[in-house]
């Protein structure tokens, strides 16, 4: 069997997507009859990495699809976090902004703590990514709020095509607090059995595979190979990594694989956490590209809009 071949059921992020999607128009409108305004987002996007500058051109296509009016404010490589602190401030205060995206990652020149001070200097009733320690703070306890995009992207995947959580061992590889963590209590509050592992677990790959739910989400591409994965397992890869380089493809995909021409085409192809190998031993596997990415494009939408209903329900 060629390392392109798939024997595992594709969940596809683009149908789940779309299905999601489909429910947004009614609730926009509604909205924006009650509060004679559409939802409206601040996204910032500081520097120019390529997977950022794609996931934020791909948002703003989606809320002008959908009739949600966004606003975009980029800053370059060399800016501080402080210009960051600004924007965010200045979207705080505009009434007419129901949620904040600051683009992750930030440059590195910005310092290792500068995410977290953005977080915190975001106001909670516009944190649409979920990341405010107030609003990780309610999902931990498993309170009303607004979880991750992506996290939550995964359980609506999960729902809609059939696949059990409750009473299932689920693992998950990564604690970052963007993915790992909250899709860990996620995954705990619908009742499975949860074990988070990192780089430094011993024996990984054979902890991974006690899993029925495992999900990869650590940014190392071709990673998870088959040792990881119990067979029949439903694997989640969260993984996006830009592949510059030929021989990387073909010791992924082999040489005769589709990605080449991508590839030479594009400059670069997008790869996940998760070996091509695993989709024959996989009982559902995602795809990367067109697994959860769009999902969590379609989940902040909806988280978007679910903050302007409830603002608009303050009377904020």
């Amino acid at each position: 069997m060629t390392a392109e071949a798939t024997v595992a059921q594709r969940l596809d992020g683009k149908i789940v997507g779309a299905e999601i999607r489909a429910s947004l128009p009614p609730r926009i409108q509604a909205f924006t009859a009650s509060a004679g305004r559409p939802p409206g987002l601040g996204i910032v996007l500081a520097g120019h990495d390529g997977g950022s500058e794609t996931y934020v051109r791909n948002k703003m296509k989606a809320c002008a699809e959908l009739g949600v009016y966004a606003v975009l404010e980029r800053l370059s490589d060399e800016a501080g976090v402080d210009e960051v602190l600004e924007i965010v401030e200045r979207f705080n205060q505009t009434e007419t902004i129901d949620g904040i995206l600051v683009q992750s990652p930030l440059p590195s020149g910005m310092g290792s703590g500068a995410e977290q001070r953005v977080f915190v200097a975001i106001h909670p009733d516009k944190d649409v990514d979920g990341f405010t320690p107030i609003n990780a703070g309610r999902l931990v306890q498993n309170r009303p709020g607004i979880a991750p995009g992506t996290p939550s992207g995964i359980i609506e995947m999960l729902d809609r095509v059939g696949i059990p959580i409750e009473g299932q061992r689920a693992v998950v590889i990564g604690r970052s607090d963007i993915v790992g963590k909250p899709m860990a209590l996620l995954l705990l509050h619908r009742h499975a059995t949860v074990t988070v592992c990192h780089s430094r677990t011993i024996d990984l790959p054979a902890v991974a595979s006690t899993a029925d739910i495992l999900v990869a989400a650590i940014g190392r591409p071709g990673f998870v190979t088959r040792d990881f994965v119990k067979p029949g397992a439903t694997v989640i890869d969260v993984g996006t990594t830009w592949l510059r380089d030929r021989d990387a493809v073909i010791a992924l995909f082999g040489p005769e694989s589709p990605r080449l021409e991508v590839l030479e085409r594009r400059g670069h192809t997008v790869v996940g956490d998760v070996h091509p190998e695993v989709a024959e031993i996989a009982g559902a596997l995602t795809p990367v590209p067109g697994g959860v990415g769009p999902l969590t494009i379609t989940m902040l939408l909806s988280n978007t809009i679910r903050a302007a209903e409830l603002r608009h329900a303050q009377g904020k």
